[in-house]
């Protein structure tokens, strides 16, 4: 069946390889959508613009039959060893990304030998460019996120202290699981600060669920992920976070998370089933903590409550965020968030615009709190376009490094 399937779809599209890109040769009834469908490209606008400079065709232009296309993506010799050599790019993450890209294509039976065996690698035009869909490396202002990678450092050897880390705290997590468990401590930007980091749902609840490419998206999989590369940052910046729901899974790079039940809450307190239950035992936690803390001497408490939304499938929505009504200190926080984001989105993608709203809402987890707060929407779960922001672990990595910086005063 599978080889029926590969010849049915050449006669569809040919594909030949070149120096630089990967050409294909228009057959009758391919169209520039169906074409960067088959190679998952569609979901990344950068692909198609790409796809019109490359061929220097006009938008919305037809495909003439038996002529030769360009496609967005490269042809590069895999040299058996690693992608990171083959690409002269020692970014774990983006390595990462191209063999997921590769064994999507083979899974789907657009690609008929895995990478590994013809030694041909596709490293497709969104992985380094489209900013929204898929980030490049970090900011440089941004640190405690993979700076062993970005220093020249050997990203596999967790124990490698980066060369320009002077400070002497480098620490030891699990929760982050073994490949981030090292933090080292980078500034002091907020030092003498709390943060109580609550992914939503968990346990017997996963919240809401999408689907793509025949995987389920669990929203609490991907919150609590966000939350942990939050809270990891904050350490690194000297804060003081706890993270409310906890899991062993540490921080994954795979774009697929498995979704599962054992989370438990702060303690090791098992998650109730009823979903009062569930918000009383959060509230009931964090305001212990806080009562704990503020006995020290800590006033500077925030709370930060980290969603994935769900809407129409067609909905595509930014980032947002909430706070309850008369927490002022809560607003100004998620205005600063909120600002953050905008400026970021307009330095790295100009002309994209932002639409994420900030606005007071009556949700438990503000109202029942003691310490303010801020309720974050990720995206719409439903939406392909949205699904990406988080299905992409550097995606994932780059809200939350952005998110933390809407932290510093």
């Amino acid at each position: 069946m599978k080889q029926l399937f590969f010849t049915l779809s050449l006669l569809v599209l040919t594909s030949t390889l070149a120096a630089e890109h990967l050409l294909v040769t228009a057959q009758k009834g391919d169209g520039i959508y169906a074409v960067l469908r088959r190679y998952q490209l569609l979901d990344y606008s950068c692909n198609l613009e790409e796809f019109y400079r490359l061929n220097s065709l006009k938008p919305n232009a037809n495909l003439l039959v038996g002529r030769t296309y360009k496609l967005p993506i490269e042809v590069v010799n895999y040299n058996g060893k690693s992608i990171r050599s083959s690409t002269g790019n020692e970014d774990f993450t983006r390595a990462l990304n191209i063999q997921y890209y590769n064994e999507e294509l083979l899974e789907l039976e657009v690609r008929s030998k895995d990478f590994r065996e013809d030694k041909i690698l596709y490293v497709p035009y969104h992985i380094d460019n489209c900013y929204e869909e898929n980030l490049k490396a970090a900011p440089e202002e941004i640190v405690g996120t993979g700076e062993i990678a970005k220093t020249g450092g050997n990203p596999d050897s967790l124990a490698q202290v980066p060369s320009q880390v002077t400070t002497s705290a480098y620490r030891t997590f699990n929760i982050f699981g073994e490949k981030y468990a090292y933090v080292p401590k980078m500034d002091d930007k907020l030092a003498g600060r709390i943060f109580y980091v609550v992914s939503g749902h968990g346990g017997p609840d996963p919240g809401t669920i999408g689907k793509r490419s025949g995987h389920h998206l669990h929203e609490d999989e991907y919150a609590y992920d966000v939350a942990l590369r939050v809270t990891r940052n904050i350490l690194a910046h000297g804060g003081t976070p706890y993270m409310i729901i906890r899991d062993t899974d540490g921080i994954r790079d795979e774009r697929y998370l498995k979704g599962d039940k054992d989370e438990t809450a702060w303690g090791g307190q098992p998650i109730p089933y009823q979903q009062k239950a569930r918000l009383g035992q959060r509230s009931t936690i964090i305001n212990k903590l806080y009562d704990e803390n503020l006995a020290k001497g800590i006033t500077d408490q925030t709370m930060l409550a980290i969603h994935v939304d769900s809407r129409q499938k067609n909905k595509t929505i930014d980032l947002f965020f909430y706070h309850f009504e008369g927490d002022l200190v809560g607003a100004k926080q998620a205005e600063r968030m909120h600002t953050m984001i905008k400026t970021q989105y307009d330095r790295v993608r100009k002309g994209r615009g932002y639409t994420g709203t900030v606005g007071a809402r009556d949700l438990w987890v503000l109202r029942e709190t003691k310490p303010s707060g801020v309720f974050i929407e990720l995206g719409n779960i439903t939406n392909p376009s949205d699904q990406v922001r988080i299905v992409e672990p550097s995606n994932r990595q780059l809200i939350a490094d952005w998110l933390v910086m809407g932290l510093f005063k």
